[in-house]
């Protein structure tokens, strides 16, 4: 049986969802509701309800946010499965009710010295830290991101559809955008022509890692948000204002939300700055809870 690409595309589709449906994977939108027993050696309870957009973990060091976050994040499998009953004590409620994964990406603060430098030393890469190893990731999760826009693109184009291709490369320009604008101040710009991230500075051509710490790690927030491709999925942040310039903390949460308006932000922070822009109403103390 032969048919039209547009059919084919359908009936791949189709596919594509019958067979996860028939392996019970249904993805998530966001996390409602996060439950802790017996956190540190059972002392505490936490019971935590979420915003669907928003959710910022404030509190003095040592109260546990980091703690909480991470226990969060290991009660999810690596490929997004909910798997609470692996993990004593971590419930995840997320919606819709029966949702079996969840997708999500984690973004950690320290910019420390790779542990296993020798071996990428011996793999001739030039990477010093570990945000220069979560760039060079994200550079390959940027190139498989950019075939399968081209290709939508393509599809879009041979049907005559010049808005809908134009919708498709939209994501990509706001991001380039976005990075102009964070790092004009230091005269570097995106170059555009190029299929991995190059920079362009008084007529030098710049690699990620030749960035400052606090440069990689708003690119690192930026690319993990894109490559996402506005999909629905939950971006767990531990102290991300580290390195970055009071003024990048604070339009940080909104510049997440513009590039992609379908996710959902769980944070820790102590910066007052990152909730100076409208999000003050989004705080909970870790006080707030926990209880013995």
């Amino acid at each position: 049986m032969r048919f039209g690409d547009v059919a084919k595309n359908e009936y791949i589709c189709s596919t594509i969802v019958w067979v996860l449906n028939r392996k019970g994977m249904k993805y998530a939108d966001y996390i409602e509701r996060i439950e802790i027993d017996s956190l540190w050696s059972g002392r505490r309870h936490v019971v935590w309800e979420l915003d669907r957009r928003v959710n910022i973990l404030s509190g003095i060091n040592g109260v546990g946010k980091s703690t909480i976050l991470n226990k969060v994040v290991k009660s999810v499998e690596k490929n997004g499965d909910i798997v609470n009953h692996l993990l004593k004590g971590v419930h995840v409620t997320a919606c819709p009710a029966d949702a079996t994964h969840i997708r999500f990406d984690v973004i950690r603060s320290f910019d420390r010295p790779l542990v296993n430098a020798d071996t990428i030393s011996r793999m001739d890469m030039s990477l010093a830290t570990e945000l220069d190893w979560q760039l060079y990731k994200l550079q390959r999760k940027y190139l498989d991101y950019q075939v399968n826009i081209g290709n939508r693109i393509i599809e879009e184009l041979q049907k005559g559809d010049l808005q809908a291709a134009q919708k498709y490369s939209a994501a990509k320009t706001k991001f380039q955008d976005l990075v102009d604008d964070f790092f004009k101040d230091t005269g570097k710009t995106i170059v555009r022509t190029e299929n991995e991230i190059r920079f362009s500075q008084i007529n030098e051509t710049l690699v990620p890692y030749q960035l400052s710490s606090g440069e990689k790690q708003m690119l690192v927030i930026l690319l993990t948000v894109l490559v996402e491709d506005g999909l629905p999925y939950v971006l767990f942040m531990d102290e991300p204002e580290v390195s970055l310039h009071i003024e990048w903390q604070q339009r940080l949460i909104n510049t997440i939300l513009e590039l992609n308006p379908n996710v959902q932000i769980i944070l820790t922070t102590h910066s007052p700055a990152v909730i100076m822009d409208g999000w003050m109403d989004h705080v909970t103390e870790v006080s707030d809870i926990t209880d013995e």
